[in-house]
Parts: C-alpha cells; structure tokens; sequence
C-alpha cells in the first residue's frame, strides 16, 4: 500500500533549479542582453541568426575566429536563459552550429603546440547553451539527431588528456550537464547515451577531484539510471556503487544528494541491484543521511530505506536496529511536505514486520502518523495510513493508539483515494480483532484510571469495535456506558456527535436483527377463531355499539385477547351481562381493525390510521397490536416530528416507538442539532435513554428486532 517517489531530476521548478545549476561559475564577464530595446519579433530573429552566422564562419582556430565564436555563444546562452526565446533561438538553426563548436576546429599551421586560443571554452559554451535549449523536451531529439552525444560523450573524457585546469573541469561539468538534460524523461536519448559510450566516462568522473563535476556526473548517471534496466546494469557494471556509497558521506549536500539520488533510481524495481548495494555497505550511510542539513539528501535517505525494507525482513529490521526510527519520526514533523511524505513511506514499510511495530509506536510515531490523515496530499495521507495500518497489527500498540484518539481519526478522516479509504478500513477492522484478552484488560483499565479525555477516547472506540458478548462488561460493569451518555450533556458539537454516533453503533451492535416480535404472550393460550367470524352473528354472545353501528363478537375469543376484556367480563364491571356494549371515543374502522387482530393474530396497520390504533391497543391491553402500531408509526419518524412521536411514547407507554425515536436522535445527530429545540429534547430522553441501554446490554435483548429496523 506504500507509495514511492522517483526521480531522474525533478520536474518544472526543479527543472527550473536544474537550468539555474547551469548557469553556475560561467566563468566569462556576462553582460546581459537587453531585450527592452527589441520591440518587434523580427528584431529579436535578426539578432540571433547574426550570432548563428557568426558561428558558422568562424569556425577556426585563430584567436579572432575563436573569440568571435566565444563571444556569440555567449550572447546566445544569455538569451536561452529566457525560455520563451529558446524556440526562436531553435527555429533560427541555432542548434547545428551549436553542436559543431562542441569540437575544437583543427589547429592551423600558424599556431604552435600548446594551448589554443580560448581553449575548451568555446566547447563549454556551447554545451551549456544546448543544455539551456534542452530544457524544453521538444528539443532533445532535434539536438541529439544534430549529432550532440558522441561530441558531448568525447568532452567527459578531456580529463584523460592529463589536463586538470579549471577550464577543463567547466567543460566536463556542462556536458554532463547538457547529457542530464537532454536525457530527461526521454527513454530513447537514455539508451543512445549509453550506446555512444557515455556511462564509463561518467562513472570515472564519479572520482574526480572537482567536487562540481562529481556531482554533475552524478546528476546524469542519477537521470540515465531512472526506469532503464540496461543502464542500470551498466553503472553497476562499471564498479560505480563503491564510489558513490563513499559519496554519501561527502559533506558537501549537493554531493551526497546526487549519491543517494543515483542509488534510489538504480535500486527502484530492481531487487538484484538492491541486494548488491546492501551488500556494497549502503544502509548505514543512508541512514545518516536522514540527519543531513539538506532536506532534499534526507527525503532521498527516507524514500531508499523505504525501498530497502521492501527486500525482507531482515532489511527491515537492520533499518531499525541502525536507528532509523528517530529521525524518521521527527521528519514527520517537518514542514516540508516530502520530507513528511518520505518518512511516512519509510515508516510504512517498516511498520509490516512485527519486530519494528511496538518500537516505532513507542518511539513517538503514532500522533504525527496520525496528524498526517489530516492532509490535503493523496500520497502522503496514504503513507500515514499504511503506516498505521502496520503499527494496528501488534497488540502492544492498540492500547495507545485508542488512548490519543486514533480510532476517531481513522473514523472521521476525509480520505482522498479510494486505496486510502480501503486501507484505514482494513486498519479499523485489524484493531476490531484485537479487542479481547489482556489488550481488552488494558482497556478496561484505562477506562478506569486514565484521565477523563482518556477514559472517554476508549469507550468511543469500544462501542465500535467490541463484541457483543464484552458489552455488558464493559459499558455497564466498567461504567463506559456513562462516559458515553456524559458527552451528550457536553456543549461541544464534536463530543455530542461522537458520543451519538457510538451510542448508535452500540445499539446496532446489541441488535439481533430479527424481524419484529411478537407481543408478551397473554397469561391464558392465545384463541384464534379466524377471519371469517369476525363481524359475524354465528355463535355470537356479545355485541358492540360503534358510532351507532353493532359489531358482533364471540367472549371466549375476547377473553383470551387480553387482560382488559377479561376484567369486563369476568369481574364486576357492568358489561358482565350485557348483551350490547356501548365503545364510545374510537372510530369504526379503528375498531374493526382491532377486533380483525384479536381474532387472527394480524393485520395489515395504515400510517393513517396507526396512532389512533395504538390508542386502542393501549386501553385494550393489546401489546401485539400496540407493537404493530409502533413499528408503523417508527416509519413516519422525522426530523420535524421526533419530539412530537417521542411525546406520543410517552403518552400510550410506547416503548417500541420511544427506542425508535431514541435510536432516530442518534442516527440524525448532525441534522438535528440545528433544530432549536435539540438540547431540550436531549435533556429529556437522556434519562430513558440510560434504561434503554441498561436494559439491552443486561438482557441481551434484540433491540432493533422490536422496533422493526
């Protein structure tokens, strides 16, 4: 799940950078074009094909023709600076001339051996202003096909001469230079290089006495490594590694970074490489590194040690051992946002093998991992979470990534990749396995001595990720479900919403998800007569006056309905021995269908008519019906309506209907606390809701099962 970073050279502003390096010590006087005066477009194409023409004339050793050729590539470099010039400079064939002045002309007659006029200064020139016009992609190939490689190739190699003075070294380090640019992101110009014979000069000048041409060849060996086996292979061939392992020490930055830069990109998807630079003594170096002054050295270290700990276990663990993790962590803390993002992959990687898990928890990894999640970077937040995801698997670690709130961070977190979101998933459920025995302890523990931010941390994550069977024990035996309840009370949005939502998922947890159950069983069996004697004179005994009309009924069947109808009948009310029972206060068809359910045991209940049921049932006695209204009426819960249902509860004694408005004020939370009434109705269903939950975690009673949800 970790993700990685490689680069041959940055791109954009670091392409930018990369110009800039060029333009390092030129060493000649600059004295910079103005443009200002050059208002037509056709001023600036004059000037340049006149220093194109100068080039191609001049083309000799003489010391005029050599200064003239010296001087116009300077103007032309001084105008490539600009890289909205740089087509025009192309467009007016400056690239052959360019490429041809990479050579000395032949010596003439006149001039004796020894030194030529302006010697390797023309060459250095012109490779710089080819590196200048290389920046732009389209141009590298236009460039190359000039024939540029194997001249720029022969430049690396002037030092063989056995000429070691500064103009020598200025020209070795702007074609290394010129080969990094052309290079860049261009797979074809990479093998052509190495074709020409440019990775053996390149990897000697990894030797060199000039600490500015040790880097320049490391920048492009770094680039002609990047995503090219063959390439790679080379360098490695050429006995690079020793030397550049060697770099990584160099306390120059702008050395050691190229080093690590060169051995990431050798090593990226290439296990064979990365065992023989292990082996070449690389990792205590690199990790060194990660102490460097330069941000950039030490985001390289992270991003190839993450590398290293993908090889094996016993990589990962050799990270560790070497002291690794501290650094590490306090890269976390940086504020530069790839150093963060390479830390965080580092950590990730080593976080999979369980050896490494509790140390770098115990280390201090786990707040800045998880100040990480809060990112607006898909990459780095990933790293976060994979790297947490690592850390959940031992179970020294669950105890303190719930006590510093990780579980509301997984839970609450704005995932960016969808990779993210199944990785913090996975996470939740990893640590939702660990919730037993002595880690279980651990937090029952806390829950009971820890301080009260602490306590309340845990009984949040523990209604989401105990099981049923620890409910019991832990919300009510160790006090948790009060620690929930308080949060309601609190005035802070963010704790009420937590505590509603764990309060929710706590009922869900409780709830066997059966269908709705049926009504207490009555003291006597249960007599159904059936459909067809409801309303039906057969055998009839009694009759009932509704709204003027009779209903015909049978005692036996009303007897065995419930407590109210044998209180009618076999105490001393009136309607003992009456015939015609008069039921004053309820509809028609409120009563035909109460009496429909008495005799068959079911009925189909209307949301239209279902409160004025419910009434009935409730002064009849008739639980199973009254469940049935509630369930119907549950349906109709809104947001406008809670507190008027939660009101019809309490006034039917409607328990069913009061559990669903409890479970709707929790599940609704975010919606409902805009409404101005919100904290008034949480005052009062507070304490129902306390024996609501006392009653499902004791009884282990199907909660949602009688509400119908």
């Amino acid at each position: 799940m970790g993700n990685q970073k490689h680069h041959e050279q940055p791109t954009n502003s670091a392409r930018r950078s990369l110009k800039r390096k060029l333009e390092v010590d030129f060493e000649e006087d600059r004295k910079i074009v103005s443009l200002l005066s050059h208002d037509a477009h056709q001023d600036l194409v004059r000037e340049v094909k006149e220093q194109v023409e100068i080039l191609d004339s001049v083309f000799s050793s003489t010391e005029a023709d050599r200064a003239s050729a010296k001087h116009a590539i300077h103007v032309l470099s001084e105008l490539a600076k600009n890289e909205d010039i740089v087509n025009v400079i192309v467009d007016s064939g400056a690239v052959p001339a360019l490429v041809r002045h990479l050579e000395a002309p032949p010596q003439s007659r006149e001039i004796e051996s020894g030194l030529r006029p302006y010697e390797h200064e023309v060459e250095k020139g012109s490779a710089f202003t080819l590196g200048l016009l290389a920046v732009k992609p389209e141009h590298q190939q236009l460039i190359v096909d000039a024939g540029a490689l194997p001249r720029l190739v022969d430049l690396l190699k002037r030092y063989r001469d056995g000429q070691t003075s500064r103009a020598v070294n200025g020209v070795i380090r702007r074609a290394a230079d010129a080969i990094t640019n052309l290079a860049h992101e261009n797979s074809s110009i990479k093998t052509r290089v190495r074709l020409e014979g440019g990775i053996p000069p390149l990897v000697e000048l990894l030797e060199f006495t000039d600490s500015k041409v040790q880097r320049a060849a490391a920048g492009a060996l770094r680039t002609l490594a990047f995503k090219n086996d063959e390439n790679k292979n080379q360098i490695v061939e050429c006995n690079a590694l020793p030397t550049l392992i060697l770099m990584l020490r160099f306390e120059d930055a702008a050395i050691h970074y190229e080093a690590v830069g060169v051995i990431g990109n050798l090593v990226h998807s290439s296990p064979n490489i990365k065992k023989e630079v292990l082996a070449a003594g690389a990792l205590q170096p690199v990790i060194g590194l990660l102490s460097s002054s330069c941000s950039e050295s030490q985001r390289e270290a992270a991003l190839l040690l993450g590398q290293f700990a993908a090889t094996d276990t016993d990589s990962k663990v050799h990270i560790v051992q070497r002291g690794a993790v501290g650094p590490l962590i306090e890269m976390l803390q940086s504020p530069d946002a790839q150093l963060r993002e390479m830390s965080a992959f580092a950590l990730g990687r080593l976080a999979q093998d369980p050896h490494n898990q509790a140390g770098i928890a115990h280390s201090g990894g786990l707040l800045p991992l998880l100040k990480l999640l809060d990112s607006k970077n898909g990459s780095l937040q990933h790293n976060a979470a994979f790297a947490l995801y690592g850390l959940a698997d031992n179970e020294d670690n669950v105890a303190d990534l719930i006590s510093v709130g990780g579980v509301q961070k997984l839970q609450d977190g704005e995932f960016i990749v969808q990779p993210t979101r199944d990785c913090v998933a996975k996470t939740l459920k990893r640590l939702e396995e660990k919730i037993h025995g002595r880690v279980l302890s651990h937090l029952l523990y806390l829950m009971r001595v820890a301080e009260k931010v602490v306590q309340r941390r845990v009984a949040l994550a523990l209604a989401h990720l105990c099981s049923p069977e620890d409910q019991k024990t832990i919300f009510i035996d160790s006090n948790g479900l009060e620690l929930l309840l308080e949060l309601l009370e609190l005035t802070n949005l963010k704790h009420q919403r937590d505590g509603s939502v764990a309060l929710f998922k706590l009922a869900e947890k409780a709830s066997s998800l059966s269908p709705v159950d049926a009504g207490p069983p009555s003291p006597i069996s249960q007599v159904y007569l059936g459909e067809k004697y409801v309303n039906n004179p057969t055998l009839s005994d009694v009759t009932f006056l509704v709204e003027g009309k009779r209903f015909y009924a049978h005692r036996i069947c009303l007897l065995a309905s419930s407590d109210a109808f044998r209180a009618m009948f076999d105490g001393g009310y009136r309607e003992k021995d009456a015939k015609d029972i008069e039921i004053p206060n309820i509809k028609w068809e409120v009563f035909e269908l109460m009496m429909r359910y008495i005799y068959t045991g079911s009925v189909d209940v209307n949301l239209d008519i279902a409160q004025d049921l419910l009434r009935a049932a409730d002064q009849y006695l008739l639980e199973g019906l009254k469940r049935l209204c509630e369930y119907a009426i549950a349906q109709d819960i809104t947001m406008e309506n809670v507190s008027l249902m939660y009101e019809l509860s309490d006034a039917f004694n409607a328990m069913s209907l009061r559990h669903a408005c409890i479970l709707f004020v929790l599940e609704k939370f975010d919606k409902l606390t805009a409404m101005p009434w919100y904290h008034h109705l949480i005052q009062r269903i507070l304490p129902e809701m306390r024996v609501y939950f006392v009653r499902a975690l004791t009884n282990r009673l199907p909660i949602q099962a009688e509400l119908g949800l």
